[in-house]
């Protein structure tokens, strides 16, 4: 399941999402999406978890939780369309 993560502290790190999601399973990945020029976090970010069930956990107990003094929002991530 991918998870789409928005705002996020822009100091943010890989790290800190995955130690914020790994209670609730098994975490395959972390992207934290960065300004191409600057390398600067756009403040928000993808995990994805393999199994559908702890995803939907982390979702609904981090939705609205604050991580890092920002007040997050955590949802299923849009699938990509084939044009993109």
């Amino acid at each position: 399941m991918n998870i789409f993560v928005s705002s996020l502290n822009f100091k943010a790190k890989k790290e800190d999402l995955q130690d914020l999601f790994a209670p609730f399973g098994e975490v395959a990945s972390v992207r934290i999406i960065t300004n191409r020029d600057t390398r600067r976090s756009k403040g928000y970010g993808f995990v994805e978890m393999p199994d559908e069930d702890e995803g939907q956990a982390a979702i609904q107990a981090l939705n609205g939780s604050e991580h890092m003094g920002r007040s997050i929002n955590v949802a299923v991530a849009n699938e990509r369309s084939a044009e993109a």
